[in-house]
């Protein structure tokens, strides 16, 4: 193990891959109570160029990584390529998208939600989790985490593209939504847990975010790639009401929507975060706007029968009506609106790992191109 003192990290960035040309170095201090995981911001590099890191500590010294700064505000590049990427559940397939990704020359990787998942394993399980059992404690989070970064192509992924990051409820636990009393000892438990998950997202992710203060981290955030696009990057669990009860039938749902789904005291963002997002896509100067969050936005039918369809799902935009009708009522005047979802895999036929197929995979990978014109 690691021990219970600070270890100093040294970083470097340089403008080639041999890390012979070193721009910006520095050392950080991994600290015990952070998982002796560090986050560095390294200021001064220039624009819309690639640059190669490495860390080293203790005598040992990390493969060498690969990252893009961003255009400088207020230029207009020709294009833009990304993907994205969410759900990869550890124990149903592997990762063969992410080394299908990592071939790629990408500017940036958009991981939308479920880089774990914090249950047991179950189903067509292709690869088990070492330590069984539910995540609870930030011991089993931090496990949890581990054990998915042991992933080589996972890994390759990361060391391959700068990532932009946010969660969905796995992180956490299945569903769950944060909007809750917190005054309420009923809810202690639940609170406990969220700290503990987001800590150990903190932790094991790359993000810039001051670090969590207990069951609050303010996670949504917007960043800009020149004029041509910005991506807002939105929380759906931390500040949505809780969970309203699913209604099936025909006759339960004459408007499409469960009737309390329809509530517009029911939120899912909070309103905070929706007064943010509104006001960014209506003062935004880019030609695309890209929303990226975690659950499925549009109406869905999930069966018709006999011309009447019924209603499926509350966890996602479904159950929060009115937050999405602010948001569909801001589009039209946004230019180049774009809602970026989280996508379900489930891989097919997994196979052992030196004769994997590309489709044994839980993580899609999307990548896109998106030009400094209007689509005609």
């Amino acid at each position: 193990g690691m021990g219970t003192a600070p270890v100093d990290v040294e970083w470097l960035v340089a403008r080639d891959e041999p890390m012979k040309d070193v721009v910006r170095s520095g050392t950080a201090a991994a600290a015990p109570d952070l998982a002796h995981s560090v986050h560095v911001e390294v200021g001064g590099l220039e624009p819309d160029r690639v640059y190669w890191y490495r860390f080293r500590a203790g005598g040992a010294e990390s493969p060498v990584g690969r990252t893009r700064t961003a255009p400088a505000a207020g230029t207009v590049p020709e294009a833009l390529r990304f993907a994205f990427a969410s759900c990869q559940n550890y124990t149903q397939g592997y990762y063969t998208a992410h080394a299908n990704l990592a071939r790629e020359d990408l500017d940036a990787v958009l991981f939308l939600g479920d880089y774990i998942y914090e249950g047991t394993a179950r189903g067509d399980i292709v690869r088990d989790y070492s330590k069984r059992g539910w995540s609870f404690t930030l011991a089993d989070y931090r496990d949890r985490y581990a054990q998915y970064k042991t992933d080589r192509d996972l890994q390759a992924a990361h060391a391959s593209f700068p990532w932009i990051v946010t969660w969905d409820d796995h992180e956490v636990e299945n569903n769950y939504a944060g909007g809750i009393a917190r005054e309420d000892p009923r809810n202690k438990a639940a609170l406990a847990e969220r700290a503990a998950g987001y800590q150990a997202f903190y932790e094991h992710m790359p993000v810039r975010t001051p670090r969590p203060q207990g069951p609050d981290l303010k996670l949504y955030r917007s960043l800009s790639y020149g004029r041509l696009a910005t991506f807002f990057v939105i929380d759906t669990r931390q500040y949505r009401s809780p969970e309203v009860a699913l209604c099936r039938e025909p006759d339960q749902t004459p408007s499409g929507y469960c009737p309390a789904s329809i509530d517009p005291a029911r939120t899912m963002l909070g309103a905070d975060q929706r007064g943010w997002l509104l006001n960014g896509l209506r003062d935004s100067a880019s030609s695309w706007n890209f929303v990226a969050q975690s659950v499925r936005f549009a109406q869905q039918d999930s069966s018709p029968e006999n011309g009447k369809h019924i209603f499926d799902g509350v966890d996602n935009w479904m159950g929060y009506v009115a937050d999405r009708q602010m948001i569909l009522d801001r589009f039209p005047t946004t230019k180049n609106p774009v809602v970026a979802i989280r996508s379900l895999s489930k891989p097919s036929s997994p196979r052992p790992r030196r004769t994997r197929s590309s489709g044994s995979s839980t993580t899609t990978a999307v990548t896109s191109a998106a030009r400094s014109s209007r689509p005609g």
